[in-house]
């Protein structure tokens, strides 16, 4: 894997001011446009392709999803991207199945940003189609997709990177460099990942026939084909579990990522969870309204808590992680850290406010301006590494080694007993090892059954 400072020196040696506005965009060696699918076309399959056509010359060829409203309208916003680096010459095509959109168009890159559970089969569609993939997080719903996933990124020799962008931040890099690498937190024992906003009603709608512009069975794939409800789709998903990881697999991923990162950890040796439906005992929602978990790293213990109720912590800012240290404590917020040492000493503190004022367009976007300032540095990572034949930052095998630390969370708190985990395999536990892959319904086939 690229080493830090080479992946540094690439971007830094690679990057040039192509505009009068010094927006941002980078110099890569490609002659023409990057060709650009997309898979899922909600908000972030939008904001990315958006943040990376604000960073490379980019063809969008085509764009696909299951709701042909969501995908008129991102081709709408794709046809008129403010600060794009290449207009674009021709509209998109539009598919409803990304098979067929993978069969007939060659792309150097795809964008995989669909709900969870089907995340895993575009994956590998893509790269054994010899794209590069950029995919959202979590990376699967199930261990064992994610090493399908891994395995065929391998395979084909393609770059997979994910949507955990904290890698690329501007401000992460420089709390890891001047703060944790540099000492000064001291002995690290214990790290806190918290996310206390409030994602989801606290009641839902009935069930309802689905909309003619949706194909819901399309839209449940492989996941079991539950009933529709309106408020499931586009946002609020991930209060189902049949088609995520819930909100550990969403907020938790991001900073259980960054803290492995920042503090060179591999995979956890023993993952304990508990968690259930405590409060909003009468909505629809089959995902935890309350969970807890452990990661023991060695000598370094992670902790995740979140709840989808009660009032949000005022110091917690919401959703971020702090890692204690017996020389300070240092707090990572989504777009900023926070250094304070122990007995006195000069505070240090850093942000990504630079990012998010390159482009001034994107203030009069939907899309949310911090996930394009942590998005287009993810993005650029991506290209840079594609040219260079490079890992990039975000490669799919560490945020797979995240991923998995949220699922087995989460099989944790259904068995009801902690799982010890060697990296590959679960130890001394024949249910939990037998959970490592989940039943697809047909007719789409798991990835281990094709395998």
């Amino acid at each position: 894997m690229m080493s830090e400072s080479n992946r540094r020196q690439v971007l830094g040696g690679g990057a040039a001011i192509l505009t009068a506005a010094s927006l941002g965009g980078a110099a890569f060696a490609k002659a023409r446009p990057w060709r650009v699918g997309v898979i899922g076309c909600g908000w972030y399959g939008v904001l990315n392709l958006h943040a990376l056509a604000q960073i490379a010359p980019v063809e969008t060829v085509a764009l696909c999803d299951v709701d042909r409203r969501m995908l008129e309208g991102a081709r709408q916003q794709a046809m008129a991207f403010p600060d794009a680096m290449a207009r674009p010459a021709r509209r998109p095509e539009l598919y409803r199945d990304f098979r067929a959109m993978l069969a007939k168009h060659h792309f150097d890159i795809v964008i995989v940003a669909t709900p969870d559970h089907w995340h895993a089969l575009p994956a590998i569609a893509a790269v054994n189609a010899g794209a590069h993939v950029y995919l959202e997080k979590p990376v699967t719903v199930d261990i064992v997709e994610g090493r399908a996933v891994l395995a065929a990124a391998r395979a084909n020799n393609r770059v997979v990177q994910c949507g955990t962008q904290r890698r690329n931040s501007a401000c992460h890099i420089e709390a890891r460099e001047r703060v944790v690498k540099a000492g000064l937190l001291g002995k690290i024992g214990y790290v806190e990942v918290f996310g206390y906003y409030h994602q989801r009603p606290a009641q839902f709608p009935p069930p309802s026939p689905p909309p003619e512009w949706l194909d819901w069975e399309f839209y449940c794939g492989p996941a079991p084909l539950v009933p529709y409800n309106a408020a499931i789709h586009p946002r609020q998903w991930r209060a189902f579990r049949e088609f995520c990881n819930g909100y550990v697999g969403d907020l938790g991923v991001h900073f259980i990522d960054t803290c492995r990162w920042m503090l060179d950890l591999g995979a956890p040796k023993r993952v304990a969870s508990v968690g259930g439906v405590y409060v909003d005992k009468a909505s629809a929602a089959t995902t935890p309204d309350t969970q807890t978990a452990q990661f023991e790293f060695g000598d370094v213990l992670m902790s995740w808590g979140n709840r989808e109720w009660g009032a949000i912590p005022a110091d917690a800012g919401g959703w971020g992680a702090i890692l204690y240290g017996d020389k300070g404590t240092l707090k990572l917020g989504s777009v900023s850290y926070e250094f304070t040492p122990l007995g006195g000493g000069a505070a240090m503190s850093g942000n990504d406010d630079a990012e998010s004022r390159k482009f001034p367009h994107d203030q009069e976007l939907r899309n949310d301006i911090q996930g394009m300032a942590l998005t287009r540095p993810n993005m650029r990572d991506f290209v840079a590494a594609i040219e260079a034949g490079q890992r990039p930052a975000s490669d799919i095998e560490e945020v797979y080694i995240s991923t998995s630390c949220c699922i087995l969370a989460n099989l944790a708190m259904d068995l009801g007993r902690p799982v010890r985990w060697d990296g590959k395999a679960v130890i001394g536990d024949e249910a939990a090892e037998k959970r490592l892959a989940r039943p697809y319904r047909a007719p789409w086939t798991h990835p281990a059954d094709v395998a």
